[in-house]
């Protein structure tokens, strides 16, 4: 059957054509509302973080004339410099000097108007100046969540009205708060941090990567160059499918069968939860390593072995790095899924309260997803911003995170 030139231009032919480029321009529309869709969430999510999360970086404080020498008892500030130093700030009330000295400049309301907290400020500025224990000093203290949340834009009467009081006295100030970078948790929101929920992620992370990329990465070689096509490597395929499918909380049951229980394992510790992550992490590791090294060219194979390469040479000489994108890009996705886990780290009691950052792999530690998750079942007011604060930090460490692996990635990646 044949059609002239003139059948092309009929007026049928004509709005057929028209179907086709309208049917095409629909879809590209969809495709586009999609994207544009998927966009407007990633950006309401963002900037709903970064509104509620900006001022959990942010502390307000109050200026409080504080006389240390009215507790010294005895104490000299060569006692505050010496190796007993801690011990000798042991002995001061600073609790009670900072409400005396809040009374004195503030009122009867002073003491409500600090943070619960506010005596470590004290401790803090013994620390930098010991002299200090000898004479009267201003000292900025952490105000008390009302005000800093009033400071904030909170719209609450009496607060307000202190906080006009202060301003009038220029004894009160808000800015970059160092503290919710470098102390870890409390009950009290004001002097609140991440530095140990974000050192438990590291330590967690480096052993869960430590374990996870080398191992997965060798069976994944096994399995595609080396294991001989039988039912007992089929049933091992189908098991590593379906381990990448298995619930996160499974792993954290089987971390405490196997870590805590039996092998009897320091609880909360950030080698634990690197060892289930790990065994979390490692089949989303194989499968995509092994659908890598496949994706070699079998030509790359063959001319290394017509050069005279062993195999152990052709294998790591010219496919493991060829096929090492690919690998990295599967870690990346198994670690970002490690790095946000909260439900296996919950069954190793990686939920508990961790006053002081940890100094080893072996040390209780929490990590920042079970923080976050801590902090938003808090009742005061204060944890809410600081809960969305420790949000945008963990997605600035997943970015980071994934940048340097994308960077790795490229670094190896070889075109042939």
């Amino acid at each position: 059957m044949t059609i002239n030139a003139t059948g092309w231009r009929s007026e049928a032919m004509q709005r057929r054509v028209a179907r086709r480029y309208a049917s095409e321009r629909r879809f590209r529309g969809l495709g586009f509302f999609a994207v544009a869709l998927s966009g407007g969430f990633l950006a309401f999510l963002l900037v709903t973080m970064f509104y509620n999360g900006i001022g959990g970086f942010t502390q307000t404080e109050i200026r409080v004339p504080v006389n240390f020498a009215s507790i010294s008892a005895g104490v000299t500030p060569s006692a505050l410099q010496g190796p007993n130093a801690e011990e000798a700030l042991g002995t001061l009330d600073l609790e009670s000097l900072a409400a005396t000295s809040a009374t004195e400049a503030l009122g009867e309301n002073g003491p409500s108007m600090l943070s619960d907290g506010a005596w470590l400020s004290l401790r803090e500025a013994l620390r930098d100046d010991p002299t200090l224990i000898t004479r009267k000093a201003d000292i900025w203290v952490p105000a008390s969540v009302d005000i800093d949340q009033a400071a904030k834009g909170a719209d609450e009467p009496e607060p307000k009205q202190q906080l006009a009081a202060l301003k009038a006295k220029d004894a009160v100030r808000t800015g970059f708060s160092m503290t919710f970078l470098t102390a870890s948790d409390s009950t009290d929101p004001t002097v609140v941090g991440i530095w140990g929920a974000f050192k438990g992620t590291l330590l967690t992370m480096l052993v869960t990567a430590l374990l996870a990329f080398p191992v997965g990465t060798l069976a994944a070689l096994y399995l595609e160059e080396y294991a001989p096509r039988n039912r007992w490597t089929d049933l091992i395929e189908v098991s590593i499918n379906n381990l990448a499918a298995v619930p996160s909380i499974i792993f954290g049951l089987l971390g405490l069968a196997v870590f805590l229980n039996f092998m009897d394992m320091p609880r909360s510790a950030p080698i634990v939860g690197g060892l289930t992550l790990a065994l979390m992490t490692m089949p989303v590791i194989v499968i995509a390593s092994r659908n890598a090294i496949k994706a070699v060219p079998p030509s790359i194979r063959d001319a290394a072995l017509a050069m005279g390469a062993s195999p152990v040479q052709v294998v790591f000489h010219h496919v493991l790095p060829l096929a090492m994108p690919g690998i990295l890009t599967g870690t990346i996705i198994g670690m970002a899924r490690a790095l946000g886990e909260t439900a296996p780290l919950i069954m190793i009691g990686m939920r508990a309260f961790i006053s002081s950052p940890p100094t080893s792999f072996t040390e209780p530690a929490t990590v920042l997803p079970v923080q976050i998750f801590l902090w938003s079942d808090e009742v005061s007011r204060g944890f809410v911003e600081k809960t969305s604060a420790a949000i945008i930090v963990l997605l600035a460490f997943l970015m980071t995170m994934n940048a340097t692996a994308i960077y790795l990635r490229n670094h190896f990646e070889r075109r042939w």
